[in-house]
């Protein structure tokens, strides 16, 4: 049986990122860009006042000068119809160019005007505080034109996509979002505005998985539910084949009716691992086959990427962070693959046991002196309810340990 680094290992020699394509700025939130973003312009691509104010003559300013002649108002947008000649201002807004002649900006709130008098403005600063260059944003002091602003490999943040914006890239090159479906399997399982008979729960993994997957960056779509029965798993597991990655849950470990294992080898995945020693989800299945309908090249076909997953809902969940995120990742061309854990300091004393190391459900929050983590209360695998007070596993290896409030921990964010 793989260790969960085996395990993560076997998963990346496995995938492959995918092609690249161009999307509109605004859908390309969380994906990679592919090619770098130079700058058109310099930014700003004018000298411009960081202030509502007046732009003066520091010179005048510093000479003694108290009061000075408004001549002329420029708007954000505008350009100021005269220069600012000795003993003028001239008013001006935040983000308006500087009008010829001023070489600085006194902030509104340094002044007042004369009473009745709107073309005078009285100053009530010293004099010392008016430097050439004041309250102003010089052309290209952000960005040259010509400057790369951002590599290719970068993930994109809403600061990224702002940036882009800026640059004048309304559609950019980025790594394609997996295509991914979620299949949940069982005879148990009813729809979620159900009310369960006896022996029923409801699909709560379904609605999960495709939460779990949205949020890591993927495009998810649900193939609803197939019962435990052969042929409807194999004309289902026909149609998940058909995407760049598969998610089933349920039906994976070694019961009479766990059909999933035999129907994808039946179907053509090969199977690269069954069962990994990790608690919860120690059945987890992955497995690798060509898309035969997407359009692809011999020498290269596209390849759809298969996890099968255990039914317990909290084993699911924990399985999609550890092992379908870094496979999304590999395929988004987002680098390091494998998210980094934090380290964190128990704050109260926990008791762990057992045969495998386990992910437990935890809350981990960061403190003056670094991130500190509390497990919560949980019942096990299928106690799903639990997590919604957790944010992020807490790991705790193999062996029966009471560990002190202190010890540190590896934490995996959720």
């Amino acid at each position: 049986m793989l260790t969960v680094a085996e395990a993560i290992g076997a998963i990346l020699d496995e995938v492959k990122r995918l092609p690249g394509t161009r999307v509109p700025l605004n859908d390309a939130l969380g994906q990679v860009l592919t090619e770098e973003a130079i700058s058109d312009l310099d930014s700003p691509p004018f000298d411009k006042s960081l202030m509502d104010g007046y732009a003066v003559r520091s010179a005048d300013v510093t000479s003694g000068l108290k009061h000075l002649r408004v001549v002329d108002e420029v708007m954000a947008g505008q350009l100021a119809r005269r220069p600012v000649e000795a003993g003028e201002a001239i008013r001006i807004m935040t983000g308006a160019p500087i009008p010829l002649g001023a070489d600085a900006v006194i902030p509104v709130e340094q002044t007042h005007l004369n009473a009745g008098d709107r073309e005078t403005v009285n100053l009530v600063i010293e004099p010392a505080n008016v430097t050439a260059g004041k309250n102003i944003l010089r052309r290209g002091a952000s960005t040259l034109k010509g400057t790369r602003v951002i590599p290719a490999g970068r993930l994109l943040r809403p600061q990224e996509i702002g940036a882009l914006a800026e640059l004048g890239k309304a559609e950019v090159a980025v790594n394609r979002a997996p295509r991914v479906v979620v299949l949940a399997t069982g005879n148990e399982l009813v729809p979620i505005d159900e009310i369960p008979g006896p022996g029923q729960i409801r699909n709560s993994n379904e609605p999960m998985l495709l939460a779990q997957l949205r949020k890591m960056g993927a495009v998810s779509a649900s193939l609803g539910v197939a019962r435990d029965d052969p042929a409807d798993l194999r004309n289902r597991v026909q149609q998940g084949l058909a995407h760049d990655l598969f998610v089933l849950s349920g039906g994976v470990s070694a019961g009479e009716l766990d059909l999933v294992p035999g129907v994808l080898a039946e179907a053509g995945v090969r199977n690269v691992f069954h069962k990994v020693r990790v608690k919860p989800g120690q059945p987890v299945w992955f497995g690798v086959a060509e898309r035969r309908s997407a359009p692809q090249a011999a020498s290269n076909p596209a390849l759809c990427y298969v996890f099968g997953l255990p039914g317990n809902p909290v084993s699911s969940m924990v399985c999609c962070e550890l092992f379908v995120r870094p496979a999304l990742r590999r395929m988004m061309g987002i680098d390091p693959a494998i998210p980094e854990s934090v380290r964190a300091r128990l704050t109260r004393q926990h008791f762990n046991g057992g045969n495998r190391p386990t992910y437990h459900p935890a809350r981990c929050v960061p403190s003056d002196t670094g991130f500190i983590v509390e497990p919560v209360k949980w019942a096990g695998s299928a106690d799903l309810c639990a997590t919604v007070e957790a944010n992020a596993m807490a790991l705790f290896p193999v062996g029966e340990q009471l560990y002190e409030a202190g010890t540190l921990l590896d934490v995996f964010l959720w």
